[in-house]
């Protein structure tokens, strides 16, 4: 049974969350999905696996190009304006399944990422415009006394060595809208009515950005603890072990 790994949605906005021991966690909401199949990509007709979907929301047919009204036309489908590719990932089929292919015109919801711990979302970041070296690079300045001018880049290339200045020299330019990957993002809660995630953390980009949540390719491992536990720590449980004895 073939199933995809991944779905498009937008950034809510970011909220705080207490968990059993009372502390505070802070939280992003993320609207996700729903989607629909809108290409199914296979080994042998394209040369590797994925599923192309896009976020359905309403978008009016003449703001579309020419070739992108005649894609979703071979099909019958709605026209959408957002587009990725994501994964696709065969299980084993089960009892009474069917054949489980793809198809064009599936939805993909929430669900998918039911009994899932961790999600890898893709983003573009806030733009922040044209930044000095202080902001863009976390340079520390010079003196703020009076007569100095303490957000300038400084010396840059020397006249006897290196008499230019080395590629990759970091120094004012463009900052941010820039696209990012954030990794292993704990899932807090699933809301399968309103096609809510919420997530551990922060999630680039500004609030009604556009952003892609795949599952986690590499999750972190749980850390092995005493007694069967798997949220002990146990250079901290060794610690205490030591003292009582």
């Amino acid at each position: 049974m073939a199933k995809v790994t991944g779905i498009l949605g937008k950034k809510v906005g970011m909220t705080q969350l207490f968990d059993s021991k009372g502390d505070v966690r802070p939280a992003t909401v993320l609207q996700a999905g729903p989607c629909v199949i809108t290409q199914h990509k296979t080994s042998t007709k394209d040369g590797y696996e994925s599923a192309q979907i896009g976020l359905v929301e309403f978008v009016k047919e003449k703001n579309l190009t020419k070739p992108m009204r005649g894609h979703f036309a071979k099909h019958n489908l709605p026209p959408v304006k957002f587009l990725r590719e994501v994964g696709v990932e065969v299980e084993a089929p089960g009892d009474g399944a069917s054949d489980g292919a793809l198809k064009v015109g599936d939805r993909v919801l929430v669900d998918i990422f039911e009994g899932e711990r961790f999600v890898d979302i893709v983003g573009v970041s806030k733009g922040r415009g044209f930044q000095g070296v202080v902001k863009r690079h976390h340079f520390a300045g010079g003196p703020k006394s009076h007569g100095s001018m303490f957000q300038i880049t400084g010396s840059i290339g020397s006249s006897a060595f290196p008499s230019r200045v080395f590629k990759g020299m970091r120094m004012s330019g463009h900052m941010g809208d820039v696209r990012i990957t954030t990794r292993n993002l704990r899932i807090l809660g699933v809301d399968k009515e309103e096609n809510l995630l919420v997530v551990e953390g922060s999630v680039p980009g500004s609030n009604g950005g556009y952003i892609v949540i795949n599952k986690a390719k590499k999750p972190p491992r749980e850390r092995r603890g005493f007694a069967g536990s798997a949220t002990v720590d146990p250079l901290k449980a060794a610690k205490r072990a030591a003292k009582k004895g």
